[in-house]
């Protein structure tokens, strides 16, 4: 079985960070509760101001897709959307 990582880089409008971290506070308890096909979903803060990083760690395609359709991920990241200052950069990875 080979696990995918995902990077999500994200970039916070300036005064939004609070909001953007409650946000995503309920966030990563949702995922961890509800997804048995991650296996690691936490977010960092980048030494750019308002430019925050997700690392994510699924067992398969299958996990991936799971995670993108789940309620709480669609729910919260309706949340989170307002708080960006674009789109989120993704960056996908397969494990060796």
């Amino acid at each position: 079985m080979s696990a995918i990582g995902v990077i999500a880089t994200l970039r916070v409008q300036a005064g939004k960070e609070a909001e953007f971290e409650g946000v995503f506070a309920e966030l990563a308890p949702a995922v961890a509760a509800n997804e048995p096909g991650n296996s690691y979903y936490r977010l960092f803060r980048t030494a750019e101001a308002g430019v925050y990083k997700v690392l994510e760690c699924y067992d398969d395609d299958a996990a991936v897709e799971a995670h993108r359709a789940s309620d709480h991920f669609r729910t919260l990241g309706a949340k989170l959307g307002p708080c960006l200052a674009g789109a989120p950069e993704i960056e996908r990875l397969a494990a060796v």
